[in-house]
């Protein structure tokens, strides 16, 4: 079998074993979005009282303060946290999609730096799941691996290989699942790189530097029009693609970029937070790049772009919101709504679902003349995380809380 039907072939059985899961940071595609028809209600209350109160389908408690979003594979959901005086003692907990039940919890001791920034938390990383096992990366730079039933498989402390990989307010990259590697993005001022683990074993397939700056975007995956995917790393100064099985460079962008909103793709084409947001586009059969549009006014805050039906949406921390169209960059319409924002919204249908920082969420309907805000919803405290979409839900976690949202 040739390595590009391989390469192939192994994606499709990563989609097929993920099927309507959100099972990484921004969704299976990295993109923001769900390609499902359903569509979470639109009004509830986490109260006694309001309208849509039966929309709350379960509120549970989770284990330990994190700013991670939600996963959700088949019929769990994965939540991490970091607790304790020094938020050294590390958190995965698993819950009942149908119930809210709690399925298995498990604590580990971290073994890398546990200082971060009070806004944020050790459990700033998403986890990710190939529908068999799951990975939590934390701040700490701790990577634990555990099956769908809560055993441990295998655990890699990289702070031990690698003692200056840290900062003064903590990491935030999400892992990503190529295959059967695990890539992490581990940026800072002191040791920087980014690897890939064997899903299976937890060893070192292959392991590049990368320049020594503060930085908290996640990998990427791209597929681009033949679906042999490549590894997008964002970086302040670069994005560079690479081979998910080697960690070649296939290609550079060298540009100023986001720190924090990480680049979300459709088809062919690459949507990176640089001056405004930038398109690019990787054409099959090619290792290179071609600049398609750049954008000023689509200028992402925190918040990572989304993309869906042939637009793409930022939003500011602020709350200003921007629609463009992917292929041409022209702004479509702007619209504002309450921040500020630290979660990535989820599209699924014609609705965008925000959350803001203080819990507020937001559900707007769009349209190819403008956005219209349909419902505010309160949540009782925090939310930071982005939130997940599967099976017609909208799972939020919160500070203290993790709900389900849908109809009875």
């Amino acid at each position: 079998m040739s390595r590009r039907i391989c390469v192939v072939f192994v994606a499709l059985i990563a989609v097929a074993q993920t099927g309507a899961d959100w099972s990484q940071f921004r969704g299976p595609d990295n993109a923001g979005r769900s390609l499902e028809t359903a569509v979470p209600p639109t009004e509830w209350s986490v109260g006694a009282e309001g309208p849509g109160r039966g929309n709350v389908r379960w509120k549970a408690e989770v284990p330990a303060r994190g700013v991670s979003g939600p996963i959700v594979v088949g019929d769990r959901v994965i939540v991490t946290g970091a607790g304790g005086p020094r938020q050294d003692r590390l958190h995965v907990a698993c819950y009942s999609a149908a119930d809210g039940r709690t399925l298995w919890h498990r604590q580990f001791w971290a073994t890398g730096r546990t200082f971060c920034h009070p806004t944020s938390s050790v459990a700033a990383n998403t986890p990710a799941s190939d529908g068999r096992r799951v990975f939590a990366f934390f701040s700490s730079n701790d990577l634990v691996c555990l099956d769908l039933e809560g055993n441990l498989l295998w655990y890699r402390g990289l702070t031990l290989e690698h003692p200056d990989a840290a900062n003064d307010v903590g990491m935030a990259a999400s892992p990503l699942i190529v295959g059967e590697r695990v890539i992490v993005q581990v940026e800072s001022k002191g040791a920087s790189f980014a690897a890939a683990l064997d899903a299976a074993t937890g060893e070192t397939r292959w392991q590049t530097p990368r320049k020594p700056q503060m930085n908290w975007t996640s990998p990427t995956i791209f597929r681009g029009a033949t679906g042999e995917p490549l590894v997008l790393l964002q970086s302040p100064h670069q994005l560079t693609a690479h081979d998910p099985a080697t960690g070649e460079v296939v290609w550079t962008y060298e540009a100023v970029c986001g720190e924090i909103a990480s680049a979300a793709t459709d088809g062919d084409l690459i949507f990176l937070p640089s001056n405004g947001l930038t398109a690019l586009r990787c054409p099959a059969g090619s290792r290179n790049w071609e600049k398609v549009w750049q954008e000023p006014a689509l200028a992402a805050g925190n918040a990572s772009p989304v993309v869906k039906d042939g637009r793409v949406y930022v939003v500011n921390r602020a709350g200003a919101v921007a629609c463009g169209d992917a292929k041409t960059g022209k702004v479509l319409w702007r619209m504002r709504v309450k921040g500020p924002f630290w979660a990535t919204p989820a599209a699924v249908g014609d609705r965008l679902y925000f959350v803001n920082a203080e819990g507020v969420a937001q559900v707007v309907r769009t349209t190819d003349a403008g956005g219209e805000i349909l419902a505010v919803n309160k949540f009782d405290e925090p939310v930071l995380g982005s939130p997940a979409v599967a099976d017609g839900a909208l799972y939020v976690r919160g500070e203290k809380h993790l709900w389900k949202i849908a109809q009875p």
